[in-house]
């Protein structure tokens, strides 16, 4: 970060893109420990008891948030921007994130409705707060360097996640160790994830400046900000290359949520991994997702946005069938590892181009349809897997080729995305 004048805008310094990258890896300890790696098995087995309905159930709950934060999303977004309160708006969002990650640690055998609650509220905050932490990134970096700055945030949150699993998986085999059974240990790892989070989220909100400008109407907030969102939709055409872009993200990050949500299954079921040598693979993959989030945003703004974000969704493709084919764990682990640097590669590059199209007085609210855009993805890939996985009964191998297709429709929806025209449009109407 020597030269700064080269890619942040005039005004910032570095220390403050460092804080604003703080928040990705203050909440990464969140998805990894909570949705991906520790709490959605013991929801499984303990809390459900292995029911037959437990894993609709656990499927279902993040749907419901991630239904609510579709359906709130770009109207949070359009009155952050209205108001020029993203960083209040961001403040709220994880008190809820850390508050409803903490109630977890009160859902023991049985509590179904304290888990399930606790899930919807941590997960939609969790959710909505990555929207709104994305919408500072134009405000932080130049947009010649849009792929750079995303690029570090998106590699330190994995720094993050590596962290937080690695706390919680310490704290396990000791537990273990101790004769202490799940339903003891697994609560513990909820308030480690807490704590780190609310701990690592400080110096955004001590650091980080809202650097957006009021733009209150006389009108009541609530009927500015629904005729705002009214009115972006309304000026979607202005937006083509934009509006073609999220059409992709829905696409491709359908095949991307799908393997962060059926991964430990899929070790387990498809490869015959223990808990173990699961937990020891989501930690390298997590290593390998920061190296790629890090040397990608190096490369993405210098072969372009599009032809990087094609890059990796063809690196994702490679994926499903090494996966797919895999005879063995050493071919399993060439895929997971390759799943990992396109991952960190596809997140922080899709997050760079919204940036490059948004237009610069609806950031948070643009950001808003990304999330949007994403979580919808959330809900659509892993139904896909599950439905394909009911077809094939139980052929994972079958089910994750079916799913990966999501990746090459994405990769044809993006040929009709042109970078530099959607820049223009966004600076030709901006609202100002």
């Amino acid at each position: 970060m020597s030269q700064a004048s080269d890619y942040l805008n005039e005004g910032v310094r570095p220390r403050e893109v460092w804080s604003w990258a703080c928040y990705d890896f203050a909440n990464s300890g969140y998805t990894t420990v909570v949705v991906t790696a520790i709490f959605n098995a013991y929801f499984v087995a303990v809390v459900a008891g292995n029911a037959t309905w437990a894993t609709f159930a656990w499927t279902a709950a993040l749907s419901v948030s991630y239904a609510a934060i579709v359906v709130t999303a770009p109207l949070i977004g359009a009155w952050a921007d209205a108001h020029a309160a993203k960083k209040r708006a961001l403040a709220v969002t994880t008190v809820g994130c850390i508050a409803g990650t903490t109630a977890l640690y009160f859902a023991g055998p049985g509590n179904l409705a304290i888990a399930i609650a606790a899930l919807v509220v941590s997960n939609f905050f969790f959710g909505t707060g990555e929207n709104l932490i994305a919408a500072f990134l134009p405000e932080l970096a130049r947009g010649s360097a849009l792929g750079k700055v995303s690029g570090w945030g998106w590699a330190f949150g994995y720094v993050g996640g590596i962290l937080s699993l690695g706390v919680s998986f310490a704290y396990v085999v000791f537990a273990q160790g101790q004769g202490q059974t799940a339903e003891q240990y697994v609560p513990v790892t909820m308030l480690i994830t807490a704590a780190i989070f609310a701990l690592a989220s400080l110096p955004t909100f001590l650091i980080l400046k809202e650097r957006a400008l009021p733009q209150r109407q006389p009108s009541g907030a609530y009927a500015q900000t629904f005729a705002r969102f009214r009115e972006t939709v309304r000026q979607a055409s202005r937006y083509r290359d934009l509006a073609r872009f999220l059409v992709c993200i829905l696409l491709y990050q359908a095949g991307v949520q799908t393997v962060i949500s059926i991964a430990e299954i899929y070790a387990q079921q498809a490869m015959g991994f223990g808990t173990q040598q699961t937990l020891l693979m989501l930690l390298v993959v997590n290593v390998t997702a920061s190296i790629g989030a890090f040397a990608f945003g190096q490369f993405q703004d210098r072969i372009g946005h599009v032809r990087a974000i094609a890059l990796t969704l063809v690196g994702w493709i490679a994926m499903v069938l090494l996966a797919w084919a895999a005879p063995d764990e050493r071919m399993f682990w060439i895929a997971a590892n390759l799943a990992g640097l396109c991952m960190g590669a596809s997140q922080s590059a899709g997050r760079a181009m919204v940036g490059l199209l948004a237009p610069p007085a609806q950031q948070a609210e643009f950001f808003g349809l990304w999330g949007l855009a994403v979580k919808l993805a959330s809900i659509m890939g892993p139904l896909t897997y599950g439905a394909a996985s009911w077809i094939t009964q139980g052929d994972h191998r079958q089910s994750l080729l079916i799913t990966g297709s999501y990746f090459v429709v994405g990769l044809w929806a993006l040929r009709g995305v042109r970078a530099a025209r959607g820049h223009r449009a966004a600076r030709r109407f901006a609202r100002v």
